[in-house]
């Protein structure tokens, strides 16, 4: 309904939530009203016996308008490192903290669970004192069965903040490594003694359906296993989400010299889809959702990358495959295009420069990194001179001890505005408390 009375409500029927599903449950609703508030009433009805209902739980969400104001925020990477629910601190505080600005929307970049990452129910910390996790069988243990992926979601929704960012707040979903194994590509065969399941292409299976069961995301009626896709939101904004981790080829010291299925990032599938998206849309921004940085290094063991970035120079590896998308994007006069990212555990404005940059070919643009979700605080990452990044902000600097815990307040949110008058957009990243530490104007071009 379009009031919180619920008079003249909609109503419609759901599927049935039973043991297949997890008990997970999904309605996808049509035709709402655009520009509108509106308020939503879910009650279970039990098939046993059909006269008895759960109570009701309740929400709200603002659908978008044509050509109103947005304002949408976005982070990704939630209790990893060994940070969990903690009572004592107030639970996942950041989801409350961005709630309470009343965001559209939110973009959860990537690492919604951290299924490699078990809990232990307490964790010592530097000045004496102690982080009391709430702590559950399904994540005192790496997770290799889908019931233990599924636990690690359940696990979240222990949490207050999180229940209540979830009814009030959209959320545009991703994925990267941590809902399935750190820095895994498909047939990869682990060597980490805690896992009894050595298929990592198995792990990822059960982790992606336990990540379809728990994160409100559309199945692809064409492709039921495809999680890239765009969503549109009015006039001005086309949010594109990538999937850095389905297609991929195996880590290596990415350096071949040639396109292959080795140098593969997000795959021919996948590149050709965005761009033909980015070439048709007609939308005044277009952000590109990436659930890993651009130019930032992230090394898998001493000699092989998780990223694209591989160190310096001309395009080499998976950095082919970005470098052919950024001459796309130039070559075909696409304009106003923005990165927003995660996983790297801190929060960062980065500028892309094609007169720094030992590949020019493309049109400068920003990229912004923002998180953890009450995760460790690690960074600064090295930077990769090949497209030209430069650092406007960095929340976190080369002296600070990797993997501080949510109490040190290092948790980190980003927001976007796009004023409807001047189509003018305004970039903000937030700390634990909400305070802004650093904010950029972009005009429309």
């Amino acid at each position: 309904a379009t009031n919180e009375s619920f008079k003249d409500a909609k109503r419609f029927i759901g599927p049935a939530a039973l043991e297949v599903s997890d008990f997970t449950a999904r309605v996808n609703l049509n035709n709402l009203p655009s520009g509108e508030q509106v308020f939503y009433r879910v009650i279970f009805q039990d098939l046993n016996n059909i006269n008895t209902y759960s109570a009701p739980s309740t929400g709200s969400l603002r659908t978008p308008a044509q050509n109103g104001d947005i304002f949408f925020a976005w982070s990704g990477d939630t209790a990893g490192q060994g940070w969990g629910i903690n009572p004592d601190f107030g639970g996942m505080k950041i989801y409350e903290t961005i709630r309470r600005m009343k965001p559209d929307f939110f973009i959860h970049s990537g690492d919604y669970i951290y299924a490699d990452n078990p809990l232990k129910s307490q964790v010592k910390l530097d000045d004496d004192s102690i982080w009391k996790n709430i702590v559950t069988p399904e994540k005192s243990k790496v997770a290799e069965t889908l019931q233990e992926f599924r636990g690690n979601y359940v696990y979240n929704l222990l949490d207050e903040n999180v229940k209540r960012f979830n009814a009030e707040i959209p959320q545009l979903v991703q994925w990267d490594d941590h809902e399935t194994v750190n820095n895994w590509y498909p047939g990869e065969i682990l060597e980490d003694d805690r896992y009894q399941v050595k298929s990592v292409s198995l792990l990822a299976a059960r982790a992606k359906q336990a990540f379809m069961e728990y994160t409100p995301i559309r199945f692809n009626d064409n492709d039921p296993e495809q999680i890239y896709r765009s969503y549109k939101y009015g006039s001005n904004l086309e949010v594109f989400m990538l999937d850095k981790r389905s297609y991929r080829g195996p880590n290596t010291a990415n350096r071949q010299q040639q396109v292959s299925a080795k140098t593969a990032f997000l795959g021919n599938s996948q590149v050709r889809w965005l761009k033909n998206q980015l070439l048709y849309s007609k939308a005044t921004w277009k952000v590109i959702a990436s659930d890993m940085p651009i130019g930032l290094l992230v090394k898998d063991g001493k000699t092989k990358f998780e990223n694209a970035s591989n160190g310096d120079g001309e395009p080499l590896g998976r950095e082919l495959e970005i470098a052919d998308l950024l001459r796309f994007i130039k070559q075909n006069n696409i304009r106003n295009v923005v990165w927003l990212t995660a996983d790297v555990h801190y929060a960062a404005a980065h500028y892309y420069d094609p007169n720094k940059a030992q590949f020019n070919g493309f049109n400068p643009f920003w990229e912004f990194v923002a998180g953890p979700l009450n995760s460790g605080t690690f960074g600064p990452n090295q930077l990769d001179n090949t497209f030209g990044p430069q650092v406007k902000f960095q929340s976190v600097d080369s002296t600070m001890k990797p993997n501080r815990s949510p109490k040190d307040g290092l948790q980190f949110f980003g927001t976007v505005k796009i004023n409807s008058m001047n189509k003018a957009m305004s970039v903000s990243l937030h700390n634990l408390e909400g305070k802004t530490l650093y904010s950029v104007d972009l005009p429309v071009s």
